[in-house]
């Protein structure tokens, strides 16, 4: 059984930096893409980023990219999301996801996730 844990949410100012940890079991993790995606209130869920299994990593083109990293550690089973100059638009509940072997953007696109970590950035 599949199973992403998010932690490291939560309550930042306007230009602070937050990382963002997603802890996997039940997988054979480095073989997995790990992704995170975002879900505002009110809006559709947005790919954020994802890192395949050798490490290499893919940021959505808007104005995430620049600002977010994505990394991750095979030994510890662990994707990493560093955001940095965090803006109140980026405000939203941050997913983990995972899928086998090839990169994907769609939600879709991914059978398993973690609950979700609240990220607020005021203003």
């Amino acid at each position: 059984q599949v199973q992403l844990v998010e932690s490291g949410g939560g309550l930042v100012q306007t230009g602070d930096s937050l990382t963002l940890t997603c802890t996997a079991s039940g997988i054979t993790f480095y073989t997995y893409v790990l992704a995170w995606f975002r879900q505002a209130a009110g809006k559709e869920r947005e790919f954020v980023g994802a890192v395949d299994p050798g490490g290499r990593s893919t940021v959505a083109s808007d104005s995430k990219r620049g600002r977010f990293i994505l990394s991750r550690d095979n030994a510890k089973n662990t994707v990493f999301l560093q955001m940095n100059s965090l803006k109140p638009e980026d405000t939203a509940v941050y997913y983990c996801a995972a899928r086998y072997l090839l990169v994907a953007t769609n939600a879709s696109d991914f059978p398993s996730w973690g609950q979700g970590t609240q990220v607020t950035v005021s203003s």
